[in-house]
């Protein structure tokens, strides 16, 4: 997950950006950079590897500015190397950006066409030859910038530094976060509260869609409309800045909302954008893989039970996937070609952690889909795949959980190509896909007002049902499982044909049902037991898209979520289910980041 820095100072900020960028190693990186602004001229340094490598640099090739901005970057677009470090320059404009811009195919042709000419295999750098054309159009800073803020998709964080601006360092921020430090005549962006804390205990948290111009002493903030706005200055204390909910009223409501960009940094690792290719990590060869026992726990159970179809239908690889504390007390006959898949937060679930040394008793090959790379079962699985969500503090997963999905929908994509099963133009069709999906998460989570408001009347049900078909019935699971564990609600999940064998007993007006139906080649036949449902008086919010709204039973209460393919319905789903629970919690006046009986990891049988 890569960091951003940028101090506007009164004293030289060399050493304060390098200290910034070793707080924000925890992210992952694998290559890093500075630039400052001195005597009207940005002037940059860049490494592959950690920190200590671009420190040799500047020791050698010391920069001397107040003003700077410095990175950590995780690769998406171009493999890690210097020339596809941040910060990335064209013409008057440096910059650095979290995120990924996902037409910069065709802002990168349009560019190259008008002459521009590119040194980097990134997507970044078609935005400081935006802004920098821009800028020769006669365009001011903050106009260049939002200019191209408007031809950007994708989800991003941005800190910009521009020749002959020897005070100024433009932000934005667009799915990734982005916080402003107010200091003594001294100014900061940070990729969080951890970036600029010890530098200042006076943070605001840009909204989605901000944009900033910093100088020494001030903060010029705009929404994405262009219209100049205030955000609350919130005094943070140091040794909270690790943990720090911002805004947020809980760290469950945060995290929700850090999943554009969890889901982003995990993509990355699995998918290249510019050969549309997914990759599975070293040591992993699908071709010889025949079948994939999934090992779970929980929220993770989940996550493995939606991998199942795509794995099963994109590569037509057999998968059995079983609840971790039951799977090794019944003696599965196991063979040779089946690669096991354990898949926890934490790396130190017991029951999985034990399940994982069964399968390698058993002779199979064993991974890992970890969030803790250095945790008990990333060092014993044969192969680590690893989710790039960062620290999840509330109990009830949601980054984590959307991480998972999202490294495990990559991975089939990759044994589908492995196997034979796609050919190339499918599989760029599939990845550039997924790369979208944290720009629909994004989308998802304007539904917050519209499912707040449905909290009040839900909050006083007894027992609620969820329903999907196919993949939807998976993820039913997990929407009834967040909502019993913070809300203390009784809910199940069902996939939505088993209702008339047994579940539709406990339809009454009583009984809040949620539909999950995105327009799929399903639809029509969750439309039916919708229609089943309310003929016995069950009240239905219907989750759907644009397209299904249109053709959604009457009388339903609908949450219309962004249109999507299959493959990243998912991802997008799990917000409003995510938020309904919450919301739900926060009016029963629940303990929503500590759900009582409950622990974060489950480190005992």
């Amino acid at each position: 997950m890569c960091g951003i820095i940028g101090i506007v100072g009164r004293a030289p900020v060399q050493e304060r950006l390098i200290e910034t960028l070793r707080r924000l190693e925890y992210r992952g990186y694998d290559s890093a950079g500075v630039a400052m602004v001195a005597d009207g001229r940005v002037d940059r340094r860049r490494a592959r590897g950690k920190i200590r490598a671009l420190e040799d640099v500047l020791r050698d090739q010391p920069l001397d500015g107040l003003t700077g901005v410095g990175h950590t970057r995780w690769a998406t677009h171009g493999a890690p190397s210097e020339t596809n470090a941040h910060p990335q320059r064209a013409g008057r404009v440096t910059l650095v950006h979290n995120g990924i811009i996902e037409n910069f195919a065709e802002l990168k042709a349009e560019l190259a066409a008008e002459g521009r000419t590119f040194e980097s295999e990134t997507d970044t750098e078609v935005i400081p030859h935006l802004i920098d054309r821009a800028l020769a159009q006669g365009l001011a800073p903050l106009d260049a910038l939002k200019s191209t803020l408007d031809r950007l998709r994708g989800a991003f964080a941005l800190a910009v530094l521009i020749d002959g601006e020897d005070e100024l360092i433009l932000g934005a921020r667009r799915g990734s976060p982005l916080v402003v430090g107010y200091g003594d005549g001294e100014m900061y962006l940070g990729s969080d509260a951890l970036a600029v804390g010890p530098m200042t205990n006076r943070i605001a948290y840009l909204d989605e869609g901000d944009y900033v111009a910093i100088d020494r002493t001030t903060a010029r903030i705009f929404d994405a409309e262009g219209r100049p706005v205030t955000r609350q200055i919130r005094i943070i204390p140091p040794a909270a800045a690790l943990v720090e909910k911002g805004n947020y009223r809980h760290f469950m409501e945060k995290e929700i909302h850090d999943q554009p960009g969890a889901c982003q940094h995990t993509l990355s690792a699995y998918l290249d954008p510019v050969s549309g290719r997914a990759r599975a990590p070293d040591g992993l060869d699908f071709s010889r893989v025949d079948r994939i026992q999934i090992v779970a726990c929980g929220t993770a159970y989940y996550a493995g039970l939606i991998s199942r179809y795509l794995f099963e239908s994109l590569a037509r690889i057999p998968v059995d996937i079983d609840v971790a504390s039951e799977f090794r007390y019944r003696a599965p006959p196991v063979r040779e070609g089946t690669l096991c898949i354990v898949v926890s937060q934490s790396g130190e679930t017991a029951d999985t952690l034990a399940a994982l040394r069964w399968c390698r008793e058993q002779g199979l090959s064993t991974a890992a889909v970890v969030n803790v790379h250095t945790s008990t079962m990333a060092r014993e699985a044969d192969i680590l795949l690893p989710t790039h969500a960062g620290p999840e503090i509330g109990v009830a997963s949601t980054k984590a959980f959307t991480s998972q999905v999202a490294a495990l929908s990559a991975l089939a994509v990759a044994a589908a190509s492995a196997k034979g099963r796609i050919d190339a133009a499918e599989e760029a069709r599939l990845t550039r896909l997924l790369l979208e999906a944290p720009r629909l998460i994004s989308a998802a989570l304007a539904l917050e007002e519209p499912i707040r408001a449905l909290a009040p009347e839900l909050a006083k049900a007894r027992d609620v049902l969820y329903f999907g078909r196919g993949v939807m019935s998976a993820l039913a699971l997990e929407g009834a499982l967040k909502l019993k564990e913070i809300s203390y609600i009784h809910a199940e999940g069902y996939p939505a044909g088993e209702l008339k064998h047994g579940p539709i007993a406990l339809i009454d007006e009583a009984t809040p049902v949620i539909v999950l139906a995105p327009s799929d080649a399903l639809f029509e036949k969750t439309v039916s037991n919708t229609a089943e449902v309310m003929a016995r008086g069950g009240p239905v919010i219907f989750i759907t898209d644009e397209e299904g709204a249109r053709r959604a039973p009457a009388g339903v209460r609908l949450i219309v979520a962004p249109g999507c393919d299959d493959i990243v319905a998912p991802l997008v789903y799990a917000v409003p289910i995510q938020m309904l629970a919450y919301y739900v919690a926060v009016q029963k006046g629940a303990d929503v980041d500590q759900p009582r009986n409950l622990a974060k990891s489950v480190t005992v049988e």
